[in-house]
């Protein structure tokens, strides 16, 4: 039985995941779940620590999940850092780390998946055909196998999360979806798994488009039309290259 006074617990399949949250279950504990695909950063952090200000029993999962993978996306090059995620879970006071293999989340050949439509038409959804059903079904998996109170994900990924919020509302499943503010670097820029691909000029084009964003709410608030505070952050961004 899990002990509420104990350290990170790290379980490796469906079964002890299932018991390990029992456990706590029946110390009359809620339970959040911070789905994650691993290299965390503070953003991971703060889902972490916002269930437990919510009074919850922090389960994290890392899974790096092939299926919402194009063919030619990073999955084979998606940073992994398994031991310095279970550091930071450790510090940041998480109490389960659910860290499957691929084999255990879909195990034989899986014939059902999960497809929202309508709100994955546009945005990302076009350039990349097929990862939100692959983000549909594994959280929803994730979701059935912890069964907890409450969801955590970043507002950083918005698409992502209303897709989650749709699926989680149209299949009346009995979970809470928390969504939580964007954390970025002091320069700006959305703290993501994937900043450490960009070259320092790339980056330097990503937070400019972030301030130009906040220049065209600042304009709107102001007095300024929409379309001419618009125009003058697209001549920004355009002369930033």
């Amino acid at each position: 039985m899990a002990d509420q006074d104990q350290g990170l617990i790290v379980v490796r399949t469906v079964a002890d995941l299932r018991r390990t949250v029992a456990s706590f279950r029946k110390q009359g504990r809620t339970i959040g779940l911070v789905p994650t695909m691993g290299a965390l950063h503070e953003g991971h952090v703060s889902l972490v620590r916002g269930a437990l200000d919510r009074g919850d029993v922090p389960v994290t999962s890392i899974f790096v999940n092939p299926t919402q993978f194009g063919p030619n996306e990073d999955f084979a090059a998606y940073p992994r850092d398994e031991q310095g995620d279970l550091d930071k879970l450790t510090a940041a006071g998480c109490r389960i780390a659910f860290a499957p293999t691929k084999e255990e989340m879909y195990p034989g050949q899986p014939l059902t998946t999960v497809r929202v439509t309508g709100i994955t038409d546009g945005l990302c959804g076009p350039l990349r055909p097929g990862h939100f059903e692959g983000v549909a079904t594994v959280v929803s998996k994730l979701m059935l196998m912890a069964m907890p109170d409450r969801a955590y994900f970043g507002e950083k990924d918005y698409q992502q999360l209303q897709v989650i919020k749709r699926m989680v509302h149209d299949l009346a499943m009995p979970f809470e979806i928390v969504g939580m503010p964007t954390v970025r670097e002091a320069d700006g820029l959305a703290m993501s798994s994937r900043n450490r691909y960009m070259s320092p000029e790339e980056r330097t084009k990503a937070v400019a488009l972030y301030r130009e964003l906040n220049n065209v709410a600042k304009a709107v608030r102001a007095g300024k039309s929409a379309t001419e505070a618009t125009r003058a952050a697209t001549e920004a961004l355009l002369a930033a290259g």
